[in-house]
This record gives structure tokens, sequence and C-alpha cells, in this order.
């Protein structure tokens, strides 16, 4: 059996002119599917984050004084100073809790209704 195998697949080499299972098609496979898992990392990592991450700068851009913002914490406040990189937030009804702090603790920014 084994040797009638061995001569059907030395008949079909011969005839088509190619051999499977060579060394020349292992590296061409292995550097497809090194390929393809590169591009499902890219797709399904990087590309959403690099998404998230420019909404999040337009998002901290438009902030104006008056904007009700959610830090990262959680915590509610109203915006009353925005600068390069700080922000000054005043928290709750009593109008001397005011905490400045750094733009990037923003989570969230709900614009203020004119």
């Amino acid at each position: 059996m084994y040797f009638a195998t061995m001569l059907l697949d030395e008949a079909s080499t011969a005839a088509t002119g190619t051999q499977t299972g060579g060394v020349g098609g292992l590296g061409i496979s292995y550097i497809i599917s090194i390929v393809a898992m590169i591009a499902i990392f890219y797709f399904l990592l990087l590309r959403p984050q690099k998404k998230e991450q420019k909404r999040v700068e337009e998002m901290l851009k438009q902030m104006e004084v008056g904007d009700v913002v959610v830090t990262t914490s959680g915590f509610y406040g109203v915006l009353i100073d925005v600068t390069e990189d700080d922000v000054i937030v005043e928290f709750g009804s009593n109008k001397n809790c005011r905490i400045p702090m750094r733009k990037s603790a923003i989570a969230q920014v709900e614009k203020a209704e004119k």
C-alpha cells in the first residue's frame, strides 16, 4: 500500500511539475501567517486605541467654562477655568469646593446649555 501511494505521488509530481510539502512552500506560508497575525493585531488592538485617543483629545480641546464634566474617579463638577494643561473644577453646591486638576483627569464632558 505504501509503495502504491509513493508511485501515485511521483506520478502526480511528474504530471504537474510541482512538489508538495517542499521547504520553499513552508517559508512562504510562514511569512503569510506572520503578516496575517500582524494585520489582525493592528485592526483589533492598535486602530481602535488610536481612534479613542483622537476622540478624547478632541473632547478636551472643545471644553469651555461652564461645561459639566465627569472625572476619571467619577466626580461630577462644573468647569470654572480652563488653561493649557489644567482645569479648575467646582464640585457640589458649595461654591468654595474648587479643585485644580490635569485635563487628562477628565473622562466625559457635557456641554452647558446656552
